[in-house]
């Protein structure tokens, strides 16, 4: 017989079978395989398990004493649609193997079979599965396939830098991400996950600064029907649908008391409620998380819970601001223009060389953020060819004087004095709020100015 295969991203398994020995039959082969299994005698019983936590695998029986199994599996279906169900039988015929995979049965088994059928028809099912997932992941990152190039570097530090990420990422710890805003920590959030041991398993992303405090929690851990005005059905929640993966929140400092409350808890014992349910749940989910506010002054001023702060803060990496790395602007600026010009449909779209002095000798205060925009802008508009200076939203004088930046006294217009000296004091600052404050001016109307001076 040959060895069980087995998976590296923990994978759950539910037996439906009313049949004692047969439920432990296929507990230990699917457990040598590395499953994590629970095996229940009734259609009721299967249903509530699946209240309970999300299964990858199910193994049905055709008949349960006097319940068809093929009756509740598409409400099986309905409730996890990504739940891959095998019936199993030892009353075999065509047409019922037939109407099993009409009513959505991924495979059809019949009994007596061995452990390695059953440890192939479980194998089949996770690499379908986890196939599907990388589809899905590809197609998302379809936009974005640019970004590889951002952990290339001719940056000593940045070398460094990588070789602990490497570490953190083998890890199964949490893990800070911190740094300026647009230094790319989303996207370091996924290179995390793809070199980590999670790697073949779902990556769900939080922006949590895009949730109402109302329903912060309810997308987190998920709600029941009626548990507040609105909720119209059962929603599993962010946390089910990153079981045996990584959840990653971006911008953890936005999330609010109840829910910083219930990440706490969870964080703590692995287990959390839906709202408008009393039932505990587990889920073994790998937590990143990502800010670049000050979360010790926040935890100070109570904005931000201090001992979710401590909880969090096991492995912290600072990204380094786009300034810290001037070996790589302008390779990366060169990068973006090469996508962006096959995006575009312009090839041999070139910067000048007076262009790759401003790119140089730009401060960057909105990191890689900001140079892919000013790059993929100057890629749709520049009529010039090669691109120059103005096509980037740069001026030419800073290019030119071993990169000189425009100063009080210079013959510049007021727009080109105001733009260097907010992108200067954003430099400066930890949040976009402490530079409204040293501006003098409250935050709308400095972001505004960001948008009207291209340092978004």
């Amino acid at each position: 017989m040959s060895p069980p295969e087995r998976h590296d991203v923990p994978w759950t398994a539910l037996v439906v079978d009313d049949d004692t020995g047969v439920r432990q039959s296929l507990r230990l082969c699917l457990e040598a395989a590395g499953g994590r299994v629970l095996g229940v005698g009734t259609t009721g019983a299967a249903l509530e398990a699946m209240e309970r936590g999300r299964f990858d695998v199910i193994f049905l029986d055709l008949w349960l004493g006097a319940e068809s199994g093929l009756d509740v599996l598409p409400e099986l279906l309905r409730r996890q649609p990504d739940a891959g169900i095998v019936v199993i039988t030892a009353f075999a015929t065509f047409e019922s193997a037939v109407e099993a995979m009409k009513r959505g049965a991924a495979d059809y088994l019949p009994k007596p079979f061995t452990p390695e059928q059953v440890r192939l028809a479980a194998d089949r099912l996770l690499r379908t599965q986890r196939l599907r997932r990388r589809v899905v992941e590809l197609e998302q990152q379809l936009d974005d396939s640019d970004v590889g190039h951002v952990f290339s570097s001719q940056s000593a530090p940045f070398h460094g830098f990588m070789e602990t990420a490497a570490r953190a990422a083998s890890a199964d710890s949490v893990v800070l991400l911190r740094g300026e805003s647009g230094t790319g920590k989303n996207v370091f959030a996924r290179w995390i996950h793809e070199h980590s041991p999670r790697a073949g398993a779902p990556f769900v992303s939080v922006n949590c600064p895009a949730l109402s405090n109302d329903l912060m929690s309810s997308v987190l851990f998920g709600h029941r029907r009626g548990a507040f005005t609105g909720a119209v059905s059962d929603v599993a929640g962010k946390v089910q649908e990153a079981e045996g993966g990584t959840l990653f929140l971006d911008e953890i400092g936005d999330l609010s008391p109840d829910a910083q409350a219930r990440l706490l808890r969870f964080l703590n014992d692995r287990t959390y409620e839906r709202l408008g349910e009393a039932r505990e749940r587990r889920a073994h989910v790998r937590i990143l998380a990502a800010t670049h506010r000050p979360l010790e002054e926040e935890a100070r001023t109570g904005r931000f819970r201090e001992d979710l702060l401590y909880r969090i803060n096991v492995l912290m990496l600072t990204l380094p601001a786009l300034r810290e790395r001037p070996e790589d602007v302008v390779p990366l600026a060169r990068h973006y223009l090469a996508f962006f010009a096959r995006q575009q449909r312009r090839p041999g779209l070139a910067f000048s060389p007076e262009a790759e002095a401003a790119i140089a000798s730009h401060p960057w205060p909105g990191n890689l953020r900001e140079l892919r925009n000013a790059v993929e802008r100057a890629a749709i508009l520049g009529a010039s060819a090669p691109l120059g200076p103005g096509d980037l939203g740069l001026v030419a004088s800073r290019a030119s004087g071993g990169g000189a930046r425009v100063r009080v006294g210079d013959k510049v217009s007021l727009d080109e004095l105001e733009r260097e000296h907010i992108a200067s004091i954003i430099a400066q600052v930890p949040t976009l709020e402490a530079a409204a404050r040293v501006l003098g001016i409250d935050a709308t109307t400095l972001q505004r100015k960001r948008k009207r001076y291209g340092l978004v």
